[in-house]
């Protein structure tokens, strides 16, 4: 919980740019904006829902709301990892849903100056990078920041979409 009141102090406002909560998957930096984060919760228990794809791990009883879990190490086809004690599930909305993605761990809030984004190269057709919105430099090491309403839009949605 630290870690979170650490984060939380470092919040402020970035005025010619954005804030990303960065967060580690198999050694690679991502980071998501800060505006679509609710909160970072330590790794808990799961419901596991069966015939959901591999990357939807289940439901987690968030303060009496049920909010489907995705593990981002599946989602982006990466080896996956044992959970262990930096294992974390932060909780953000996407369009009108709330979520939970599970990541290795969480690192930094960045103030990201707009002339500091890069885009992401271009691969060509036969490599979908939609989902990145952009990359920036932290230290040594590139930062890919991802746009939530495409890693998790469309057909996401509504595979996880509210039990009626």
């Amino acid at each position: 919980m630290e870690q979170l009141e650490t984060l939380s102090s470092q919040i402020g406002f970035a005025a010619d740019g954005s804030q990303y909560l960065t967060f580690t998957l198999d050694q690679e930096e991502y980071g998501v904006e800060i505006l679509k984060v609710q909160e970072i919760k330590g790794y808990s228990a799961i419901t596991p829902i069966p015939n959901t794809p591999s990357y939807i791990k289940g439901v987690m009883n968030l303060r009496g709301t049920i909010i489907p879990v995705v593990d981002l190490r599946s989602k982006f086809s990466l080896e996956e990892a044992e959970y262990n004690q930096f294992t974390v599930i932060i909780v953000v909305t996407v369009g009108t849903k709330v979520m939970g993605l599970v990541v290795d761990a969480v690192s930094d809030v960045l103030n990201i100056p707009n002339a500091d984004l890069q885009a992401p190269p271009d691969f060509g057709a036969q490599v979908d990078i939609a989902f990145i919105k952009g990359m920036t430099k932290a230290g040594e090491k590139l930062v890919i920041l991802l746009d939530l309403d495409k890693v998790l839009g469309g057909e996401e949605l509504v595979t996880l979409g509210s039990p009626n």
